[in-house]
């Protein structure tokens, strides 16, 4: 699956793309962008990437900053949102459209999102958790499942 751009389908990113408008989410794009993901680094030295997802509501791409760790061609993220009772804003717009943006360091490309499968989950879940303890304390701040997404890198 490709991006579309202005009606055409194109192996270029989306545009334009609209960052989150958290002050400190934005800073850490700036900062990810200017470094080609040498910075920010977070808690725990935690890997991040950037994805941008199209805006169910808005139509627009959004752009936000993930912990995310590479299996195997994948790239893995998970919808914490820090125990909240809803999942975030980023999730239901993937969900809603699975073709994803994907910035991994210098490297950046198109990917096709699911949630993981109750199969796939437990070892996703625990390498997301070795990777950053918090997420484990996250889990028993909510009801909801918290989710691991797989993005799938399109060939």
């Amino acid at each position: 699956m490709r991006g579309a751009q202005n009606g055409c389908m194109t192996d270029a990113a989306p545009s334009p793309i609209h960052d989150s408008d958290k002050d400190w989410v934005k800073a850490q794009i700036d900062e990810y962008i200017a470094t080609e993901g040498a910075k920010p680094v977070f808690r725990y030295r935690a890997p991040l990437v950037l994805i941008t997802t199209l805006g169910r509501k808005s139509g627009e791409w959004r752009r936000t900053c993930l912990i995310g760790a590479s299996d195997g061609s994948d790239v893995l993220v998970v919808a914490s949102q820090g125990g909240a009772p809803k999942h975030p804003s980023w999730y239901h717009n993937l969900v809603a459209d699975p073709r994803v943006w994907v910035q991994q360091g210098a490297d950046s490309f198109w990917t096709t999102a699911h949630t993981a499968t109750p199969e796939e989950k437990p070892r996703l879940w625990d390498k997301m958790v070795g990777l950053y303890p918090d997420y484990a304390d996250y889990q028993t701040r909510t009801d909801r499942q918290i989710p691991v997404v797989v993005l799938v890198r399109d060939a």
